[in-house]
């Protein structure tokens, strides 16, 4: 699983991120010049806070496997290899594998002045292993 799709997986998330995540997951930074791109690997049942994106957004380019992108308030989406999500600052969402798959994308920064992460509760089991 060290180099899953076109970019090595990277290393176990720092300590000030893990604890936003269920599940293990990794990540390698592709640049943090002009625009922050990271190479974020989940493994299976994995996934990410609900989180917002204050001022910038973020948009996510699947790479490898499958998984799911929420935002609040809509249906969840299945994701697969080739997907691309758009997703608007202000947004409450979350990301992460399918049950049963490694899921691979790159998560890219929207740059913007003052830009930064909010992240909140986790989701729930419940939630999650309700997905279809």
């Amino acid at each position: 699983m060290n180099n899953i799709g076109i970019f090595p997986r990277g290393g176990e998330l720092p300590e000030m991120f893990a604890e936003y995540f269920s599940g293990k997951a990794y990540l390698n930074m592709l640049t943090e010049k002009g625009v922050s791109i990271g190479n974020v690997t989940f493994e299976p049942g994995c996934r990410n806070n609900w989180h917002i994106h204050h001022k910038g957004g973020q948009i996510l380019l699947v790479t490898y496997g499958s998984g799911w992108y929420q935002a609040e308030g809509e249906k969840a989406v299945k994701l697969h290899a080739g997907d691309v999500v758009n997703i608007p600052p202000e947004v409450k969402h979350w990301h992460g594998a399918a049950k049963d798959s490694v899921f691979v994308h790159l998560a890219v920064e929207v740059p913007a002045e003052e830009a930064y992460n909010e992240w909140l509760e986790p989701v729930s089991d419940e939630a999650y292993n309700n997905l279809e």
